[in-house]
């Protein structure tokens, strides 16, 4: 797979979903020898863009998660300048088609003779659920539109996934690298993930790499809280 072993040794990436650069780097600084990448989306890019990708690339690899959603050119484009501002993960929407999947294919080809880099494709967002499902997607059962859009990314030439817990026994031992957002240990909270997983079930069902962002960065001592994601991902390691 296009990413650092750095990442396959430690597959917990921590989601900085928080409001300013300064809270953002103070996490990259407290957790970045406790978990494999971190995410950032757009609540920090629309602030901070390309200086604060470079900040945390500096310290960590780090996952844009944009999800790319737009014609094939613009979809090329975006991916590129997530690139060269250091990313080594970047999210585009399998949705987009065959088409803007074949040329991302390429492209992820050609940037990994700089360094790993891989391009997930987003299949069904974890907040959704059979009730929440947009009218036009109803037709199929959340399930049958992921192994649907994963054929699709995997024919385009991408192996990269993103699905919840509840899709990874359809799509294990395919050759994809999956990551599963949607994680929580016992007792906590969903909060607007409506299929989740926990940590040790997920990687036994296949999952390449995990992503938690409130469990941890809201706790009061977010280390701790990594650390027993850490503990609970050791076990099925072992």
């Amino acid at each position: 797979m296009a990413v650092p072993k750095s990442l396959k040794a430690n597959p917990l990436i921590v989601g900085l979903d928080v409001d300013t650069r300064e809270r953002a780097l103070r996490l990259v600084q407290e957790l970045s020898d406790q978990v494999g990448a971190f995410k950032i989306g757009p609540r920090l890019i629309h602030r901070y863009g390309e200086s604060l990708v470079r900040d945390i690339a500096g310290q960590a690899p780090v996952f844009v998660d944009c999800k790319f959603f737009d014609i094939p050119s613009t979809m090329v484009a975006a991916v590129k300048a997530s690139f060269d501002s250091g990313a080594t993960l970047v999210t585009v929407h399998a949705q987009a088609g065959r088409e803007a999947l074949a040329e991302l294919a390429k492209l992820e080809k050609s940037l990994n003779q700089d360094r790993p880099f891989q391009i997930l494709c987003v299949t069904m967002l974890t907040s959704f659920s059979p009730e929440t499902l947009p009218p036009v997607l109803k037709s199929q059962s959340i399930r049958e539109h992921v192994k649907s859009l994963a054929n699709l990314v995997k024919d385009s030439g991408l192996t990269g996934i993103v699905c919840s817990g509840e899709e990874l026994v359809d799509l294990q031992g395919q050759g994809f690298y999956l990551v599963t957002p949607g994680i929580r240990l016992p007792l906590e909270k969903a909060g607007d993930q409506k299929r989740v997983m926990g940590p040790a079930e997920a990687l036994a069902q296949g999952a390449s790499a995990l992503v938690v962002a409130r469990p941890i960065i809201e706790a009061t001592n977010p280390r701790k809280a990594a650390q027993e994601y850490a503990v609970e991902i050791l076990k099925q390691q072992k």
